[in-house]
Formats: structure tokens, C-alpha cells, sequence
């Protein structure tokens, strides 16, 4: 069997991510690029001779962006296709013309042509680049036909600069031609595409002589042409392996590398990564983009910090992972996360430094290759490569850092005018000590510089004023050259360890107010219990950490609307603020300020992205001239916005769950209500028609018969409006619709009143009354608290023999009257005297009791309604006593003591 028939078993993960990559695929639109060496070679013309075949094929095709730059030939192939017309945009008081991508997106075409895929937009429009516009259309479902030329590629941008000496600005990251389902090149051999040239078939006679003179040379087409047939040929044998792969094809598989660049605050960091790019492209490898936090860093310019974020993003945009390490030493930590990640081969820079700088970066490279092992070690050379930017503003002046050298002088001064009453009574070499504490000093307070400058000026103090010969620099005694030697090195030691020490200490107060900030804001979260308490803990976090005014959009009714927490009102969101925030939350992306997406307003719109979805949007506004956000610092803000999300969502599910148990006990009230009163309203109905029925059909019924069954039926029909009544009483409960009209009511009169209510049930049963005429009037609803000891009389008929005492007592205890009604009934069961006042709850009973279970439940809830307590108790020799606790007033108090 030959080796290319041979079969090996896939990777699953290998396969499954390729599948999952296959099934997004499937959801977007498809991307093929028309790709040349030069403006000239026929992009566009060949472009839209596909554009026709595929309308041919009944494809629906329109040109939403056709550049034909006057050439006949180019606008015959145009002609008959549908042309999307283009959107006007004011700039600087002139009309300019862009692709109108949402007439495009209300088209919905299947095909839509777009010239020129590197495209700079015109400032206020919704993507920066004409590429972000193609990836739009993409992600609705549209193909799209481009054109491109390979000087365009972000990763051969140096390239190019290097063999044309032409830097070109309008760049496309790689991803996009590796995400491209097809890539045609282009080709024209350079001869004819000079010809062409001179013909005036690409620019016109006077932009054509000066094209030659500068980009159109026969070397740089030459060269051009290569790069973009190279790139294509590694296109097509990335997909050959790809196939391979997936097919479980043996073949001659590379082994695996990983590639690092290292990268610092300097501009040439960005060539750094275009190299690693190329690199990683030829060895088909990943790569790793690594910037190290050493205590140096606390120090860095702003200009500095916004370069390394720049060269990290950069990095991400070509396809590296981006990663800041904190590390004491550059070397040390590349070479630890090197060994960590398997990586195989490291790419330093080496740019151009004058004096001490290039010795110290030539240090920090001497030192990656000494402990690299057997990991390759690459040195990018930085001829030509960006010079470093000047000093930005707010960077200290000239005497701003003159001031630490001339107090450093001033130490060593100070320490020499010291020594001088000392110099009788010790030894010159001992006096060395009060040099060493004025180079202490200026490490701890003024940084290394002028600490070095101090052990330099002490060395030649000491000399000048205490080594024979006096106010010389001549050494008489040879021994003092050592003296000289140790101070300056001990001068230079401290200097060094305290500078390390202070850095350490700034990153690591940095560190712990980055922790303790997103600490607090977790403990936040934790105490938030609705989502408006999440969102002003998050505006107050981002007011006081970031200096930053926030506002959080959430989604209601169809539409984001702003939150009312915070200083910001829908008012001061107009629609262009309004319209990104909907883009960021529909599409799950970064929009607004800093980004590639409608970078013209004023904020930044952040999704809150959650396990199942977007929640709502952060909005944030930096004040007026400040300075952007460090790497750091975005990293930290977007873990916020990820917790303020995680926290809305859960929320919104506890408030979901909260309505549907709701929903579900009010399904199960309903249904236990029914079951409840279905015999209870039966019962006396029944009894109600029996007797009417009666009356009517026999007329023979003597006088007192008759009266019984009336007063029967009039005693069901009130046993009727206690149950209906019951009912609407608990509905008003339930609802917090119960009304009062308190007032100072007499417990005595309370008690006659429910008596009254029950006198007829109550006629034959023994009532024990002890209700003291003293009492002080409690401040009550009389009706309804009537009410309560109409039920509690009413319960204790029903559980209680006919031959046994009832008892209705009233006394003052502390702040409270108390009201008990006791019984010799069956009692409650000790486990269920909680559960007594629940809804429905009966005690089971050997006969036969009537009822809803709703009267004990109404009870408790006109009590607490008062202020009152109310609870149930088991009697020492049987029955039940209930008592209602009801607070007295302060002048009521006074009259009870």
C-alpha cells in the first residue's frame, strides 16, 4: 500500500471543531476575493465577468459598490446589473459617496459587489472600513464578490514598505483572506501591465508618469507579483492539508510549533508582529504575542501604554493570542511561559538605540538566547523599523528632571558637610557609611537615576575632602582605589534593590486596588437583589474606578431603553448614541468609541453577555480630555461588564422563577378553592331550595313548622354569607386591598358584637365571658376586627362538643390587649400548630365539619394588618385557646398602668 493511501485515525477535536466551523459557514454569507499584485491587472473586470455568469445561473446579483474608474470596457460589464445607489455623506463641506450598507441589507440580494475591500470609510460612517461593511453583509446570509491587492495585507504591510519604499495605510487583517471560502488571482505579467500603463488604460498621462516614478517599477511589480502568488499558493495548501486531515489521509504532516514575539512599548513591536505573522504562516503554527509587565512598567509614558496596546491588538488582528505576563525579569518570564506553552521558536527585536539603551536591550536578548535551550531564538534586525515617539504631552520638563539630580547633589552635600566634625574621631573608610545613607535616600525618594548620580558624586566627594592628599583628586594610598570601587558598587546595589523595591511595591498596590475594586464590586452583586441594584452598583463602581459616566440599556418591550440609575436620562441619548447601542446588543459586539464600529459618538456600548444571551448594554462616556484606558485597566472593565451581566441574568431568572411560583400558587389556590368551597356552597344551597320547595308544594304545614324550616333556612343562607364573605375577605388579603378605618374602639363593645353576629348559633352553648370593664379602648377597624373574633367563635363551635364551656377573656399584658378564645375541643396536633392559619388547612376531624379552611388565614391577616399577633396553643386537659395580641397606644399604655 502506498503512502498516499494510507488512513490514520483523525483527531476528534481536530474534526469536531472543523464540523462546528462548517455548520457557522453554512449560516453566512460566502466570501471569495479577486486578488492582484497592482492596481491595473483586471480585479474589478474579472469581478464582474463572474458577477454575469452567476446571473446567468439565476443568481440574484447587484453591485453594491462598483469602482469602474472610467475605463469603457469595465462599465460595459457593469451595465444591466443592478446597482445599488450609493449614500451621501457630508464631510469637511463636501458630498462624498460610501456603499450604503443597510439599503444593501433591506435588498437582501444572494450576491452583492464590493469594490475595493481595503477602503478607508469616510469619518461618521458605521464601520471605519469598507471590509467591516463586507463582514456585515456576511453575517446576514449575503455572498459577496471583492477585489484586493496584496500590498494590502496587514501582515506584508513592512514588506512592501521595504521593497517600494512606499508605507501603505489602508490595511486588511490576514483573517479575513483565511476566512474567504474562494481566492482567484488576478495575474497580468508586469510587461504588459506597464504598457497598459502608458496607454492610460489604468490612470490618466500625468498620474501615470508619476505612478511609474514611484510604485510602478518593473522590480516592484515583479516582487508584488510573487508575494501574491506565494500567498495564494499557501491558501491552497492550507486547504489541501485541511482536506487531508479530515479525511484521515496520511501524509507527510509537519511537527507542531508554536511561535512567541516578544513585544515591548517601542513601535517597532508592530514590525516585530508582522514578522511573527509570515512566520507563523509559513510553519503553519500558532503564535503567542507577549508583552512582560516588569516593575518598569509603573513608569511607563501614556504614550508608551497606548503603544503596547496598540502592537497587543495588532497582534490579535493578525491571529495571534495576546497575552501581558507580570514578571520581575523579561528574559525570565518570556522563557518560563515559553517552556510552559511548548513553544518551539521566539522572535526579539533588536531596534536601533543609541548609547545605554542599546546596551540594556542588547542585555535582555543576550540573556533570552543564554536560557533559550532548545528553543530557537529569532533577532529581527530594526533598520528602518519606526524610531520611538517623542515625549508625550504632560511628560516632565527639562527642570522638572533636572529638580531629583539636583536634590541627590544635595544629599551628598549634605552628608559631606556631616562628616566633616566627624573626621577627627574616625577613619576616612568609615566615613564611607554617610555617603552610602545619602545614596540610600535618593533610591528610596528620588528613583535609580539619581541614585546613581548620588554614588558617582559621593565616590568623588569622598575623594575630593576626606583622602590625603585634601581638595585633590589624587589618590596618595593605593588601598582607597578598593574604597572607591566598594562605594560605588554598593551606591549602585542599593540603588538598584530600592528601585526594584519601590517598582514592585506601585505595581503591587496597583494589583491590589484592581483586586479589592472587583472584589467589592462581586460582594456587590452578591448583595444586589433586583436588577436595578445591580446596575447602580455598577454605575458607582465605574464613577469611582474609572472616572467614567455609564449607562446601562436594558431591553423592555421590544426596545433597549436606559436605566433611571445613574446621571444619564433617555434624553441625552439621541438617536445615533441609541441606534449603535441597538447594533451592539443585536449583534453581541463592541460598538461606539474606539472601536471598528461606529467610532464617531461619544460612548463606548459594551454587550452584557451572558450564558444565554445579551442582557443589555453598558454605555461609557470618559470625560473631556482625559487619557484612554490602559490594557489593564479594559480588562478590568470588561470583567465588570461580564459580572454585571452573569448578575442581571440571574435576576431576571430569580424574578422569572418568583412569577411563575406565583403563578403556580395562585393555579393551585384556585384549584384548591374550587375543591374547597364546591360542597360548602352546595350545602346550605341545597338546604336553602329543600326548604323553599317545601314551603310552596305543601300548604298543610302547620304554623310552627313552618317557622322552623324559615328559621332553618335563614340559618343556612347566614352560614352562606359567612362563606361568601370569608372568600372576598381573603381575596382582599391576599391582594393588600384590605381597608381600615381605625378608631378607639371599646373591647367590651368588640365582644358583644361578634356574640350578637353568633347569637343564634350560640343559643344552648355555655360562653364564659371575662372581659374587664377597665380595659383601655384599643385603636382598631371595630368591623373587622369583630370579624376576627366572629371566626375564632365560629371555629370553636365547630371543634368543640355542645356540652362543653367556651371562653372569651380580654387583659392587658405589657404593651398589648390580648384576646383569647379557648375551647375543650379536639385540640391541634403539636406539629401542626404553625400550619393552622395557612389557606385550606383543616384539622381532621371524626364527624363531619364544615367549612373552607380560610377563616384562621383571614384572622391572621387583618391582625397583622393592625400590628397585631395572633397564635394558637393546646390546653392542659384538652381544647385550644387562641389569642389575639393588639398594640396599645402610648396614651392608651398610660391608662392601662
Amino acid at each position: 500500500m502506498t503512502m498516499s493511501a494510507e488512513r490514520i485515525r483523525p483527531n476528534p477535536d481536530e474534526l469536531l471543531a472543523r464540523v462546528q466551523a462548517e455548520e457557522e459557514q453554512r449560516q453566512r454569507g460566502k466570501l471569495k476575493i479577486f486578488l492582484g499584485y497592482a492596481a491595473g491587472v483586471g480585479k474589478t473586470y474579472a469581478m464582474l465577468e463572474a458577477a454575469r455568469e452567476r446571473r446567468s445561473e439565476g443568481v440574484d446579483v447587484v453591485a453594491a459598490l462598483v469602482e469602474t474608474h472610467g475605463r469603457p470596457e469595465t462599465e460595459a460589464l457593469l451595465s444591466g446589473l443592478e446597482v445599488i445607489p450609493r449614500k451621501q455623506v457630508e464631510y469637511r463641506e463636501t458630498t462624498l459617496e460610501e456603499m450604503d450598507v443597510d439599503a444593501v441589507l433591506a435588498r437582501r440580494p444572494q450576491l452583492a459587489l464590493v469594490d475595493e475591500l481595503a477602503h478607508t470609510n469616510i469619518a461618521g460612517s458605521r464601520h471605519p472600513k469598507r471590509y467591516q461593511d463586507v463582514e456585515e453583509l456576511l453575517a446576514e446570509g449575503i455572498d459577496v464578490y471583492t477585489t484586493l491587492n496584496i500590498q494590502h495585507v496587514e501582515s506584508m504591510n513592512d514588506v512592501v514598505a521595504q521593497i517600494t519604499g512606499v508605507t501603505v495605510r489602508e490595511t486588511v487583517p490576514d483573517r479575513i483572506i483565511d476566512a474567504a471560502d474562494k481566492v482567484e488571482v488576478v495575474d497580468l505579467p508586469p510587461e504588459e501591465l506597464l504598457q497598459r500603463l502608458q496607454e492610460g488604460k489604468v490612470y490618466v498621462p500625468e498620474q501615470a508618469a508619476h505612478a511609474v516614478r514611484q510604485f510602478f517599477r518593473l522590480g516592484n511589480l515583479t516582487a508584488l507579483r510573487e508575494m501574491a502568488l506565494r500567498r495564494t499558493a499557501e491558501r491552497v495548501d492550507d486547504q489541501m492539508r485541511a482536506y487531508m486531515e479530515t479525511r484521515a489521509i496520511l501524509g507527510p504532516w509537519p511537527a507542531g510549533e508554536r511561535l512567541l514575539v516578544c513585544v515591548s512599548p517601542s513601535p517597532f513591536g508592530e514590525h516585530l508582529v508582522r514578522a511573527g505573522r509570515r512566520l507563523a504562516d509559513e510553519l503553519k503554527a500558532e503564535w503567542f504575542a507577549v508583552y512582560v509587565e516588569t516593575a518598569e512598567a509603573a513608569h511607563l509614558s501614556v504614550a508608551q501604554q497606548e503603544q503596547v496596546a496598540r502592537t497587543l491588538q495588532l497582534a490579535e488582528e493578525l491571529g495571534a493570542r495576546a497575552v501581558t505576563l507580570p514578571g520581575q525579569t523579561v528574559a525570565d518570564t518570556v522563557l518560563g511561559f515559553a517552556r510552559m506553552h511548548n513553544v518551539t521558536k521566539i522572535i526579539v527585536g533588536q531596534p536601533p538605540r543609541p548609547g545605554w539603551a542599546r546596551f540594556w536591550r542588547d542585555m535582555v536578548v543576550d540573556q533570552i538566547i543564554r536560557g533559550s535551550g532548545n528553543i530557537d531564538v529569532y533577532v529581527i534586525s530594526g533598520a528602518g523599523a519606526p524610531k520611538e515617539a517623542g515625549p508625550a504631552a504632560g511628560a516632565p520638563t527639562i527642570s522638572g528632571r533636572l529638580w531629583p539630580y539636583l536634590l541627590s547633589a544635595g544629599l551628598v552635600g549634605a552628608a559631606t558637610i556631616a562628616g566633616f566634625p566627624l573626621q577627627p574621631f574616625i577613619s576616612p573608610t568609615n566615613m564611607v557609611m554617610l555617603y552610602l545613607l545619602a545614596v540610600a535616600a535618593a533610591a528610596v525618594y528620588l528613583g535609580r537615576g539619581p541614585a546613581i548620580f548620588a554614588a558617582t558624586l559621593s565616590v568623588l566627594a569622598f575623594d575630593f575632602f576626606f583622602v590625603p592628599p585634601f581638595y585633590t583628586l589624587v589618590v596618595a594610598e593605593t588601598e582607597f582605589l578598593l574604597t572607591f570601587l566598594g562605594l560605588f558598587l554598593a551606591g549602585l546595589a542599593i540603588s538598584e534593590l530600592a528601585a526594584r523595591a519601590l517598582q514592585h511595591a506601585e505595581l503591587a498596590r496597583r494589583r491590589q486596588r484592581q483586586t479589592e475594586e472587583l472584589c467589592e464590586f462581586s460582594q456587590g452583586l452578591a448583595r444586589a437583589d433586583t436588577v436595578g441594584d445591580i446596575v447602580r452598583e455598577l454605575h458607582t463602581h465605574l464613577a469611582g474606578g474609572f472616572r467614567r459616566d455609564a449607562v446601562v440599556l436594558l431591553p423592555e418591550d421590544g426596545k433597549l431603553v436606559p436605566t433611571s440609575v445613574g446621571t444619564v436620562s433617555a434624553r441625552e441619548l439621541d438617536q445615533n448614541e441609541l441606534a449603535v447601542a441597538v447594533w451592539a446588543f443585536r449583534q453581541g459586539r463592541p460598538a461606539g468609541r474606539g472601536t471598528d464600529t461606529l467610532p464617531g459618538v461619544d460612548r463606548r456600548y459594551l454587550p452584557l453577555k451572558a450564558p444565554h444571551g445579551v442582557v443589555g448594554v453598558l454605555g461609557i462616556k470618559p470625560p473631556k480630555g482625559s487619557r484612554l484606558l490602559t490594557p489593564d485597566e479594559r480588562l478590568q472593565l470588561d470583567t465588570f461588564a461580564s459580572q454585571a451581566a452573569l448578575a442581571i441574568e440571574r435576576a431576571q431568572l430569580v424574578e422569572s422563577a418568583r412569577q411563575a411560583k406565583l403563578l403556580q400558587a395562585a393555579e393551585k389556590l384556585q384549584t384548591a378553592l374550587l375543591s374547597s368551597i364546591s360542597h360548602d356552597l352546595r350545602t346550605p344551597l341545597a338546604a336553602i331550595i329543600g326548604i323553599l320547595s317545601t314551603l310552596s308544594d305543601d300548604a298543610r304545614l302547620d304554623e310552627d313548622t313552618q317557622r322552623d324550616l324559615v328559621q332553618t333556612a335563614q340559618e343556612e343562607a347566614e352560614r352562606l354569607n359567612r362563606l361568601m364573605g370569608n372568600l372576598l375577605d381573603m381575596t382582599r388579603v391576599e391582594a393588600g386591598a384590605l381597608k381600615m378605618s381605625k378608631e378607639p374602639s371599646d373591647v367590651q363593645d368588640l365582644v358583644g358584637s361578634a356574640l350578637e353576629r353568633l347569637s343564634r348559633r350560640l343559643r344552648g352553648r355555655e360562653v364564659t365571658l371575662n372581659v374587664p370593664a377597665e380595659l383601655p379602648p384599643v385603636t382598631v377597624d371595630p368591623a373587622l376586627m369583630s370579624q376576627v373574633l366572629v371566626n375564632l367563635l365560629d371555629n370553636a363551635l365547630k371543634y368543640s362538643a355542645k356540652d362543653t364551656p367556651i371562653e372569651l377573656r380580654a387583659s392587658v399584658v405589657g404593651s398589648e390587649v390580648r384576646l383569647e378564645v379557648a375551647d375543650r375541643g379536639i385540640g391541634i396536633p403539636a406539629s401542626d400548630l404553625d400550619r393552622v392559619f395557612d389557606k385550606f388547612y383543616r384539622v381532621r376531624h371524626p364527624g363531619r365539619v364544615s367549612g373552607t379552611g380560610l377563616g384562621l388565614s383571614i384572622c391572621k391577616g387583618i391582625v397583622e394588618t393592625h400590628g397585631g399577633r395572633i397564635w394558637a396553643e393546646n390546653r392542659e386537659g384538652g381544647g385550644t385557646v387562641f389569642t389575639v395580641a393588639l398594640p396599645l397606644g402610648p396614651q392608651a399604655e398610660e391608662e392601662a398602668e
